[in-house]
């Protein structure tokens, strides 16, 4: 069973790291490109996908942290989680940035293609529907990333619960340990109080039973050689 663990833990791993690459590679493409807002959109959608997965595989592991037996690899393994998480949330903001550079550029070559002539009311209102389309994928765009930062915040306090429940736990247990320690010193106390006073009872009973004796053989002597 925990061969079986270490291997899921160590496929995600491996599956985090090429999705975070290629969410990369991605985000430089969106920088690169200067239009149509077809490509951007495309761009979008697959970058959307590779977060997706991204999120999943970090789940998973996260899952996987919590079912660890040993304490010390499950707080490891949660630390791992919480490093992709943060990875997660800079890919994000980057991707961000990259949309509005990239609109940035479809604008400069929209204005660009206008002012080469042409006819002007058609290109203008082109240019408004375009505006516009590209002003709606990234509004899209920044609502989902804003979707996923939120849901990256609550399973980052989540686990963060998790982290603070696991020290409660830790910090009862010491206290038990040290709640019987006071009780065995306690019970070895009266143990050994015990032992002593068993001690002293046989001596007395030795000595009382000595006395008798004496008394016994005083009267018999007494009886039977009064003149002694």
């Amino acid at each position: 069973m925990a061969a079986s663990q270490d291997v899921h833990v160590r496929i995600c791993n491996q599956e985090i790291v090429k999705f975070d690459l290629e969410v990369k590679a991605l985000i430089q493409d969106i920088r690169d490109c200067s239009g149509p807002l077809s490509a951007l959109t495309e761009l979008n959608t697959k970058v959307k996908e590779k977060f997706q997965q991204l999120r999943h595989r970090i789940q998973e592991l996260e899952q996987s942290a919590k079912e660890q037996d040993k304490e010390s690899e499950k707080q490891v393994l949660l630390q791992e989680v919480e490093n992709h998480k943060k990875q997660m949330l800079s890919n994000q903001t980057s991707w961000r940035k990259a949309n509005l550079t990239c609109k940035i550029a479809i604008d400069n070559l929209e204005k660009a293609q206008l002012l080469q002539g042409g006819d002007l009311l058609r290109q203008r209102k082109t240019t408004k529907e375009s505006l516009a389309q590209t002003s709606s994928a990234i509004t899209e765009s920044l609502m989902g990333i804003s979707r996923m930062m939120s849901q990256q915040v609550q399973q980052s306090e989540e686990a963060m619960q998790t982290l603070a429940n696991s020290s409660r736990t830790i910090l009862d247990a010491n206290e038990e340990f040290k709640s019987m320690s006071g009780t065995i010193q306690l019970g070895r106390k009266l143990i050994t109080k015990y032992n002593r006073r068993e001690l002293t009872d046989k001596l007395l009973i030795f000595l009382a039973l000595a006395l008798f004796l004496a008394t016994v053989l005083y009267i018999v002597k007494k009886r039977l050689f009064p003149f002694l």
